[in-house]
């Protein structure tokens, strides 16, 4: 940063990226697609490859897709793709069982619907947490040096702090996901979410008053790794709570409904840290962090050890 600017910085960050476009290439396609184009036998090997890997065996038959009326969204008729001897492979002619338009009323059915509105909060209050943990490493730094009375003889030192707390902070997000690997099939998915939240909380909650900077430093640390941990388990949990023809659907509106709450956590943090009402901010923190905790109690089904539809 200070030699070469954030740009360049930014610059070099991201072109370890790059590397992913060589896996591509081996990522293997959904078979749910292939038979959606009427491609099964493509969809049969790769099905194949993923039991020998799993040392499973297909059931023998062949591969087909149950019809169903586009009117009837109730989640218990939605079928998965099965096999069968007795059908004729001229019936094998498979379209996309749902547009667009269906798909979002089956999130919104009577089965679904309170699952569907929980992920929406549990997205939004995630990613507002997340976004806010992030710019409040910084902003606590650099709010002190306004708030203080002498804040212009701390600016130096709270310079090579806020790049220190930034690098602190961010390297959390390991043990985080180390901890998030080790407990979402062990406790569950919803009281690993409930308690890194629970945790993030109580790890926020000092930070309303004035603090040593050891102390903020590793109380940023704790709550960056626990809001990265029950964000690792959002992820596992979200696509598990629909059935396969809405999952996409389902989990790509709940990912866009969280990024606003990444938009709207540097209005809050940035505006009232700048005008220094640190404990006011906290309090906002807390307070979403507690309602998704609540959240996370209240969804009706708890996917640990249970097969996907």
């Amino acid at each position: 940063m200070p030699v070469l600017g954030w740009r360049w910085l930014i610059a070099l960050s991201s072109s370890p990226c790059f590397v992913l476009l060589m896996f591509y290439g081996l990522t293997p396609e959904s078979p749910r697609y292939l038979c959606s184009r009427g491609r099964t036998t493509d969809a049969k090997f790769i099905l194949e490859r993923i039991a020998r890997m799993n040392n499973m065996a297909l059931p023998s038959g062949i591969l087909i897709q149950q019809k169903r009326s586009d009117n009837d969204v109730d989640v218990e008729t939605i079928l998965p793709l099965i096999t069968s001897q007795d059908i004729d492979a001229t019936d094998m002619r498979v379209s996309a069982k749902y547009s667009c338009t269906n798909a979002f009323r089956t999130l919104v059915s009577r089965s679904l619907i309170k699952s569907t509105l929980l992920l929406w909060f549990v997205y939004f209050a995630f990613s507002f947490a997340y976004y806010g943990i992030v710019l409040l490493t910084s902003e606590l730094s650099s709010g002190e040096r306004r708030c203080s009375p002498d804040g212009m003889h701390l600016r130096q030192q709270n310079d090579v702090r806020l790049y220190r707390d930034v690098l602190v902070t961010s390297i959390a997000e390991i043990p985080g996901l180390i901890l998030a690997a080790l407990l979402v099939d062990r406790v569950g998915r919803k009281l690993s979410m409930g308690g890194f939240i629970i945790l993030c909380f109580a790890f926020i909650a000092p930070l309303a008053v004035p603090l040593g900077e050891g102390l903020a430093s590793t109380l940023l640390f704790s709550a960056r790794a626990c809001i990265m941990g029950s964000y690792a388990v959002l992820y596992i949990y979200g696509p598990e709570i629909y059935p396969t023809s809405c999952r996409n659907t389902g989990v790509g509106v709940a990912t866009s409904l969280g990024r606003i709450g990444g938009m709207v956590a540097p209005l809050i943090v940035v505006g009232l840290l700048e005008n220094c009402h640190q404990k006011e901010a906290v309090l906002i923190f807390d307070m979403v962090l507690f309602l998704a905790a609540v959240a996370c109690a209240l969804f009706p089904l708890e996917t640990k050890g249970c097969q996907m539809q």
